[in-house]
């Protein structure tokens, strides 16, 4: 159980590091986002950023379950 909440620790502070960097690397401006800009609403739909960070995930989480399972 202890092995488990230092794993999902460190995945957070992995998420926060990689959430951070998101940005400055223009995740949310890829080809596929959609943004509606009008006078005094904007609409952000981050299409393919979601299935680049979904693929992501699943990955990631993928191999944590192979680790534990090994």
């Amino acid at each position: 159980m202890a092995r488990m909440l230092i794993v999902i620790g460190v995945l957070f502070i992995l998420a926060g590091v990689i959430w951070a960097l998101a940005g400055k690397l223009g995740l949310g401006r890829l080809p596929g986002d959609i943004v509606i800009e009008r006078e005094n609403a904007r609409i952000w739909i981050p299409v393919t950023s979601a299935i680049l960070v979904s693929v992501a995930v699943t990955v990631v989480i993928n191999l944590i379950l192979w680790l534990i399972g090994r």
